[in-house]
């Protein structure tokens, strides 16, 4: 082996703390040592490489934990609400009830006996739970003809022992259930009655969800009674 001097040879001393550089003959003989410094140079970059990345994927997840709170409120804000359920008007019972056969209803007399609503057809059924109208069912009675009954229906179970109207005629029952009320989908109003129009057979031939004038509903009146 050649020993390289630092003296005389036009090369510049080598540091001291280097200690005695011995260079062999044979390349070779390097070659542990060659490896031992390429596998610390690679060590190292990995651990470079490891903290760039870690240095880089912190603001990456609050980026993307940003993004979904964002879509998360955008979300919220567009959703379409719960579709509202179409208001029923007091005054609109549904169409499709002309035409349709009265349920097998049982009211109660005063005496709390049970009277089938079927066993009085042909009839004018006014419901007078919510406005007693007197004045309406008198006007409803007067016109009635003899072969149709008019029945005055009371909401709870109490029948009242006076008529709601004056005159003759007029049958007063209870609805302690409310079938009648289910069946016509109408609320009790404390300004209007409601008239039920039912022939022979349990058709209903008309709904008056406000009982008026006569005039509205005669012609009705004398189909019943044919």
């Amino acid at each position: 082996m050649n020993t390289p001097g630092t003296e005389g040879n036009g090369l510049p001393d080598l540091p001291p703390e280097w200690g005695r550089v011995v260079v062999p003959d044979d390349a070779s003989a390097l070659a542990q040592e060659a490896a031992q410094v390429r596998r610390e140079l690679r060590e190292r970059a990995r651990l470079a490489t490891r903290k760039r990345l870690t240095a880089l994927r912190m603001p990456l997840v609050w980026l993307v934990v940003a993004v979904l709170i964002t879509l998360a409120g955008l979300a919220a804000v567009t959703r379409p609400g719960p579709t509202p359920a179409p208001a029923t008007s007091p005054a609109a019972p549904p169409a499709t009830l002309s035409g349709r056969s009265l349920p097998a209803l049982d009211l109660v007399d005063a005496g709390q006996d049970p009277v089938p609503l079927r066993g009085l057809l042909p009839a004018m059924i006014i419901l007078v739970d919510g406005c007693a109208c007197p004045e309406r069912v008198s006007e409803a009675a007067a016109a009635t003809p003899p072969k149709v009954n008019l029945v005055a229906v009371t909401g709870g179970r109490s029948v009242p022992s006076a008529p709601p109207a004056d005159g003759t005629g007029v049958r007063t029952l209870a609805d302690p259930a409310g079938g009648l009320r289910s069946f016509l989908h109408l609320s009790p109003r404390p300004d209007a009655a409601v008239a039920v129009l039912v022939d022979r057979s349990g058709v209903v031939v008309r709904v008056l969800p406000e009982l008026g004038p006569v005039e509205a509903y005669r012609a009705d009146l004398d189909r019943l009674a044919a």
